[in-house]
């Protein structure tokens, strides 16, 4: 009997089949994550190279450092010695108010590339202009440069005398040495320090001679002293004490001139005072080298980092060029990103948003060093009992707080001068037109902040790391407190990550063909959809913990006090109430119901967590689709209960909250920019008869509308403009930027409202610029607030945080006509909120 025919290898075939499309559909996967993490890990390298160096130091007219703890760092300080005592107090270092200044900061500005800024010193007779450059490249994160040009202002003595100081000292692990001069009086030429750390590897750094003339003595002690060289000084101190610039130049000027009086000076026949307060020429090692110019007349010289790995060292010429290069890139770019409209189409606008947003982004600092915490957890904290912020306050005063971290932070400044410190709910309006720049660096920063959450999900409201940081602020404002919120403002930044990789069509090229232009990296993770899904991925957890904790500490109290409210769960109240400030809200002094209590509700506070919920929805319906539904029952029960619980239908507009004498719920109403709060985060339907009566408020000049912007507080309420007066009348930006993005959107859609929102929105924005405009003409600064009577700008000069936001504003649409038509559920403008 024959065998049967073999079966085996038609099985073995289908098998085999299986096996390989199995196999290849494995390997093709982990080919793909492979690439994926490839992409992920240059574009992370490169992103560092460029974002490496900078003028990181916001709080002094000029210092660049790399965005690492511990590392080089340098500043800048000039003053006039024609006398005995100017040095006392025209030594110019760190950003100060009032300081004899017509203006100051960058003219233009890129973090990836580096800019020019201006400096007017009235008081000194002398305008200052420092430009930066950098060169990425090598293994630590390539060179950078900067030419300091002085010239004398109009009216001043061509023999004028100016001290220039370039201060630079190295922390950490490393070695920094000044090679030796031509003679034992000083440089005629260069000034090199050669350097090494372990994150900067070898490096060097070049004072050039430059141009310039030097005064020239013919008193006698010319003979010891020579003229006017450039000298050094080596020195080693503490590290804690290397921030302390100003007075370790002041005690080794102080131990030379002693030095130098006690043998040498003749009341009869003094020397000149340039001479007196020259420096004893002493280079070699340390982790401080004070180098001192005095110039006569006009100068210019240049600082040159070469970095050893870079592998060539910088020059004056490669200086000139990437000036020039930088120029030219950032004028071409401004004008695309920001394509300023009609009426403000005049050059001078041109030149003003182009400052306003240079400084905005030319204030971008890192900071590293300790927190001051209270993390005691005291059950007066709690803020449960009438009365409470009697007890909150003595448990301040009782419990001594901690230094925790120490920790660090990438971040904008509201203002150089006053506030060069993270503000949490500064930075989310800070970023709005950065991520219209540079989506990426945008992105970095948001990192660099929830980098700091605690496990439970809070972020301090302001950053003021290390001692530098806390010698600008009063110590009882210093220590911050884990159950204190602040607007979360960041959301808006999310927002418009996640929308932007909706809309984008991009797929993942080649590494080296998609990076291989610096220029690039300002949308990489948008360009590259998954590199940008892994940032989000990594995000959302943070961002949920966040929401969660404000829902947790911030909650507001219903079921005591038999509320009616569609939801018994989303109401809210700020902690850190006191009888005249509510500090964590962001608005100060904004009158609140009074006295404070336990049931109070606010309804800024309730709008900023519905404006959580929805951006989180949004992301979530990227990366987490299951838990949408998570945030979507927020939002409804927000959007119910800010009617059910704040909407006074007798005053027009939304209020505040508290409990009366009978233990009833009582609306407390301060017509103003809390009345707002849900129109400002989106959270009103186009159609919402409400909103006729919020525009109606709006648009009103006996209450929120005047000449110069929207008020903080109504005309007509009875706390307008008294006390500190700091959010009881005057205009703030970006409150103003918010609503006139709210106009424009309505003023682009359909619906019962879209005239009445056009034409406000056509008067409000003109009115908005031209008050920025006009008091930065005038006095050469952008400003913290500005006055609804005369709208001057006033308080904090150099404010060129939020304010900033006018350079949005200029590029937004001109709508003289009624706006084109569209679908009203097409409108939502994912770039804005």
């Amino acid at each position: 009997m024959a065998p049967p025919p073999p079966r085996q290898p038609r099985q073995l075939s289908l098998v085999l089949t299986l096996f390989l499309l199995c196999f290849n559909a494995l390997f093709g996967q982990a080919a793909a994550q492979e690439d994926e993490a490839i992409l992920n890990s240059e574009i992370a390298r490169l992103n560092n190279q460029s974002l490496l160096w900078g003028p990181y130091r916001p709080n002094l007219y000029f210092g660049v450092r790399p965005r690492i703890p511990k590392a080089l760092m340098t500043g800048l300080m000039w003053g006039k010695v024609e006398t005995y005592t100017d040095y006392q107090t025209s030594l110019r270092y760190t950003c100060e108010q009032n300081e004899g200044m017509k203006g100051y900061g960058w003219d233009e500005y890129d973090t990836r590339r580096g800019g020019v800024q201006s400096i007017h010193d009235t008081e000194n007779g002398i305008d200052i202009t420092t430009s930066f450059v950098k060169v990425p490249g090598g293994a630590t994160g390539g060179s950078w440069a900067a030419r300091v040009k002085g010239r004398l202002q109009e009216g001043v003595p061509s023999d004028r005398k100016t001290a220039v100081i370039l201060y630079v000292t190295q922390e950490g692990l490393g070695t920094l040495e000044a090679a030796k001069g031509d003679d034992e009086n000083g440089y005629e030429g260069d000034v090199t320090l050669n350097g090494n750390s372990a994150a900067l590897g070898d490096y060097k750094l070049v004072l050039t001679k430059g141009k310039g003339k030097h005064p020239k003595s013919d008193h006698k002690v010319t003979e010891v002293r020579g003229d006017a060289h450039t000298v050094v000084q080596s020195l080693t101190y503490q590290e804690e004490f290397l921030w302390q610039a100003k007075g370790i130049v002041f005690k080794q000027l102080k131990e030379s001139v002693d030095a130098f009086v006690e043998k040498y000076f003749d009341k009869e026949d003094p020397p000149p005072a340039w001479q007196v307060f020259q420096l004893e020429n002493r280079p070699g090692a340390g982790n401080v080298h004070i180098i001192q110019r005095v110039f006569e007349g006009d100068f210019e010289f240049d600082i040159l980092f070469s970095s050893a790995s870079a592998g060539k060292e910088l020059s004056s010429a490669d200086l000139t060029r990437e000036i020039q290069e930088a120029t030219e890139s950032f004028g071409e770019r401004f004008s695309s990103v920001f394509a300023i409209k009609a009426p403000f189409t005049a050059e001078k606008y041109e030149k003003f948003g182009r400052s306003m947003f240079s400084n905005l982004i030319g204030g971008i600092g890192y900071f590293f060093g300790e927190s001051v915490v209270d993390r005691s957890y005291a059950p007066e904290y709690e803020e449960d009992h009438e009365g409470f912020w009697e007890e909150a306050a003595a448990a301040r005063a009782r419990n001594k707080p901690t230094l925790e971290g120490p920790y660090e932070l990438f971040t904008s400044v509201p203002s150089r001068p006053f506030f060069p410190r993270g503000f949490l709910w500064d930075e989310g309006f800070h970023l709005i037109p950065i991520a219209d720049w540079d989506i990426d660096l945008a992105m970095e920063i948001v990192k660099s902040w929830y980098n700091l959450m605690d496990e439970d999900g809070w972020i301090a409201r302001e950053q003021i790391l290390g001692a530098e940081a806390r010698s600008k602020v009063p110590e009882e404002f210093q220590t911050q407190y884990p159950h204190y919120a602040n607007p979360p403002t960041l959301f808006f930044i999310v927002d418009t990550f996640v929308n932007r990789l909706r809309n984008a069509n991009g797929t993942m090229p080649a590494v080296k063909e998609h990076l291989s232009q610096g220029v690039s990296l300002s949308s990489a993770s948008i360009d590259n959809v998954e590199v940008g899904l892994e940032y989000l991925r990594r995000l959302y957890p943070l961002l949920r913990r966040q929401f969660y904790w404000f829902k947790k500490t911030q909650y507001g109290d219903i079921k005591s006090y038999d509320r009616d409210a569609y939801s018994s769960r989303e109401a809210y109240r700020w902690r850190g109430r006191t009888l005249t400030h509510c500090l964590t809200s962001g608005l100060d002094d904004y009158p609140r119901p009074q006295p404070p209590h336990p049931g109070e509700l606010h309804v800024d506070l309730m709008s900023w967590v519905g404006l959580m919920a929805k951006s989180l929805t949004n992301v979530a319906e990227v990366i987490a689709p299951e838990e949408v539904e998570d945030y979507t029952k927020v939002l409804d029960g927000i959007e119910h209960n800010l009617d059910d619980l704040h909407w006074s239908e007798k005053d027009g507009c939304y209020c505040d909250a508290t409990i009366d004498e009978f233990e009833e719920h009582r609306l407390v109403c301060h017509k103003g920019y809390i009345s707002l709060s849900p129109f400002l985060t989106d959270l009103l339907k186009p159609d919402s008869p409400k909103l006729g009566k919020i525009l109606a408020l709006i648009g009103d000049e006996e209450e929120l509308w005047s000449p110069y912007g929207i008020r903080s507080l109504s005309k007509k309420d009875e706390n307008y403009g008294t006390a500190e007066n700091y959010w009881r009348s005057p205009i703030w930006i970006n409150i103003n930027y918010l609503i006139i993005t709210q106009l424009h959107n309505l003023a682009t859609q359909e619906g019962p409202y879209q005239e009445t929102a056009r034409d406000l929105y056509q008067r409000l924005r003109k009115n908005v610029v031209e008050t920025i405009y006009n008091s930065w003409e005038e006095t050469g600064f952008a400003w913290e607030q500005y006055n609804p009577e005369t709208g001057k700008g006033q308080r904090t000069q150099h404010f060129t945080g939020w304010t900033s936001l006018v350079v949005k504003i200029l590029a937004m649409d001109d709508l003289p006509e009624a706006a084109p038509v569209a679908p009203v559920e097409s409108q939502y403008v994912k770039d804005e909120l």
